[in-house]
């Protein structure tokens, strides 16, 4: 990626498209935590859990058939979502040929911050997800300088959490305004990278370096796909990483499991408690121990 560095829009009248919104989440960062889930992915992993939203709607209509309660419509070229009649049958997820879902919602900054007051009372922080927050880098730098700025939530935590694969004058722009990064490593390995998610892996390491030395890398995540991302090779370039990063770096081992997952990833097996624990132990050995691992398992 060589584009100029982003030019943060401070005006709350920029919009994002919005996949999901969750407003009590604490498995996305510290605390309880406002979470948006952003629409658009710049990778396409095999193995995504929420493969809906690495597409963005190009309005093809195919899904309107497919949508008995009529929740959508297509108006002058447009898909048209109304929230009010949909039953989440996920129907529309199924037939869409480019894996992007049609019920999504245009937000201001101004929506996200009147929600946010909303729910105040109860939150820690908020964390922008995806999809690939930082397809929509403006309005995240937007959003928490406006949260930053407002004395009622400036105590409120801003976190992101990212496949990495912004470049360094995005990251170098959203930064200042951002407590927290959960970055995604998918794959050490290029061509295991490439193969996992249609791209290399150089960008994305290359901000985890950046964001680490910058204060801001929360945590490393790292899904354990059998025969994949367990290899030995593997799990040394993680170890290696970690260690030239500093030990007290956060890794979370996540655990490959077919919830959500499509095509030829059904046929991969899930890995169980046993080879998570055994990647513990691998970490444990290299002086690695700042480890979380998953409280479920299916």
């Amino acid at each position: 990626m060589n584009s100029p560095p982003p030019i943060i829009n401070r005006s709350k009248n920029s919009r994002a498209t919005i996949n999901k919104i969750i407003t009590c989440s604490f498995v996305d960062g510290p605390g309880n935590r406002l979470v948006l889930f952003f629409q658009g992915c710049n990778l396409a992993c095999t193995a995504c859990h929420n493969p809906y939203t690495i597409g963005t709607c190009d309005h093809c209509g195919d899904c309107v058939p497919a949508c008995d309660p009529g929740a959508l419509t297509l108006q002058q070229n447009k898909i048209v979502f109304e929230p009010t009649l949909c039953d989440q049958c996920d129907a529309c997820l199924t037939v869409c040929p480019i894996s992007a879902s049609s019920m999504t919602a245009q937000y201001s900054v101004e929506d996200v911050l009147d929600l946010i007051h909303k729910h105040k009372v109860f939150l820690s922080g908020i964390t922008v997800s995806g999809g690939e927050a930082t397809l929509q880098a403006d309005f995240v730098g937007a959003l928490f300088a406006a949260i930053k700025s407002d004395p009622d939530l400036s105590d409120l935590t801003c976190f992101i959490d990212s496949n990495g694969m912004l470049d360094e004058a995005g990251w170098q722009a959203l930064l200042p305004v951002t407590d927290g990064v959960m970055l995604d490593i998918k794959a050490f390995s290029n061509e295991l990278h490439r193969e996992l998610t249609g791209d290399v892996n150089y960008v994305a390491l290359k901000a985890s370096r950046l964001i680490h030395k910058a204060g801001k890398l929360h945590e490393i995540r790292y899904l354990l796909i059998p025969g994949k991302t367990d290899n030995p090779d593997e799990l040394q370039h993680l170890v290696d990483f970690v260690q030239a990063l500093g030990l007290d770096t956060r890794v979370r081992l996540n655990a490959f499991q077919h919830h959500g997952v499509r095509g030829a990833a059904l046929n991969t097996d899930s890995i169980p408690k046993e080879g998570v624990d055994a990647v513990v132990q691998l970490l444990g050995r290299s002086g690695i121990h700042n480890v979380t691992t998953p409280a479920i398992y299916q």
